[in-house]
């Protein structure tokens, strides 16, 4: 399906990425990484195109973009389903880079949570993407840790249809990292990143059902033309654009991180939209849309994990409201101010 609307006519690098997504990151990709294949095809074209590189800095090898240059990147990823942490490993590569680590080859998952010490090994629980990386970068406690996922014994640790995974690590595996000075915590460039990919998801369950009401026929007339579908197709682009908005607004930075008050918006919302989205397209669809053959149930399915990994709405909620009540500003005028200087 083509993706409208993620970038724009002189937006090359967004078009070779939805190119490169489109191709290598079909439907047929996705379930075999849910049905526990690792998409290593598809992660080698991404890797072979130097597009995991992009925010390294061109003295370390990669291409020194800043982070909007990659917004309609990101949001390609999430329109096609990409089943392995693109994202996560943009910003991985990148802050490791900065760390003075050594070059990692292969995909990585942020896990800024659920990961900790026992019996001298490292449990990880419901590790976001864990089942198509090729290593986590974990905060465990106070420390920063690299950890080979081919180490690991790993168990499935989210619902049916989820990339997450539970997994314990034995002692002596992995690499502690130190971060450089003034680097950005990992919870804030998975917020980020999460809620790049799942604003571009949610574009492309709204395009599936955009498609449906136009051709599903019923009284012999498309279902779209029925008032209640219209009434709820319109609500469900609401979430859709606002949860898109807020996801550009953390992607329109000159550097390659996010600020964490704009990454915490752009979370908090696209999670709030998951729910209002998902139950949309499946009413618009019928049971057509919950059986096996459909791709509606592949999205929705990953959407609602996206939800659950780094924290729901409620948690990014607080951090926005704590950011929100700092000094004299209302909370209209510091969000004024921050969209303000992420478009300059």
């Amino acid at each position: 399906m083509h993706d409208p609307q993620l970038y724009a006519e002189d937006d090359l690098l967004g078009a070779a990425a939805s190119r490169l997504f489109a191709d290598a990151c079909t439907p047929a990709v996705l379930r075999a990484a849910l049905a526990g294949q690792r998409p290593a095809r598809a992660w080698q074209a991404c890797a072979d195109s130097g597009t995991a590189d992009a925010l390294v800095p061109e003295s370390a090898g990669g291409a020194g973009l800043a982070l909007r240059d990659l917004a309609s990147t990101l949001l390609s990823a999430g329109y096609h389903a990409v089943p392995y942490p693109i994202a996560d490993t943009l910003f991985a590569r990148a802050w490791l880079q900065q760390a003075g680590a050594a070059p990692v080859a292969g995909s990585i998952a942020i896990a800024p949570f659920g990961c900790g010490r026992n019996d001298g090994g490292v449990v990880g629980a419901r590790v976001p993407l864990l089942r198509s990386a090729d290593h986590v970068l974990a905060q465990l406690g106070g420390e920063v840790w690299l950890l080979p996922a081919a180490l690991a014994h790993i168990e499935p640790g989210g619902a049916h249809g989820s990339l997450a995974a539970s997994a314990t690590w034995p002692a002596g595996t992995g690499t502690r990292i130190q971060a450089a000075a003034g680097a950005p915590a990992l919870v804030d460039l998975s917020a980020c990143a999460h809620a790049a990919i799942a604003a571009g998801l949610a574009l492309r369950i709204l395009h599936l059902s955009l498609d449906h009401a136009n051709t599903r026929q019923q009284f012999g007339k498309p279902i779209g033309r029925f008032q209640a579908i219209q009434q709820q197709l319109a609500v469900m682009a609401e979430q859709v654009w606002a949860a898109r908005a807020a996801a550009m607004l953390a992607l329109q930075e000159d550097t390659p991180w996010p600020r964490p008050e704009a990454a915490a918006l752009a979370r908090a919302r696209t999670c709030e939209a998951v729910g209002p989205v998902c139950d949309i397209a499946h009413a618009v669809h019928g049971a057509i849309g919950v059986t096996e053959e459909h791709e509606l149930g592949l999205y929705t399915r990953l959407l609602r994990d996206l939800r659950l990994a780094v924290g729901t709405e409620s948690f990014w909620h607080a951090r926005v409201g704590a950011w929100a009540v700092q000094g004299r500003a209302s909370v209209l005028d510091r969000v004024r101010a921050l969209c303000g200087e992420a478009i300059a």
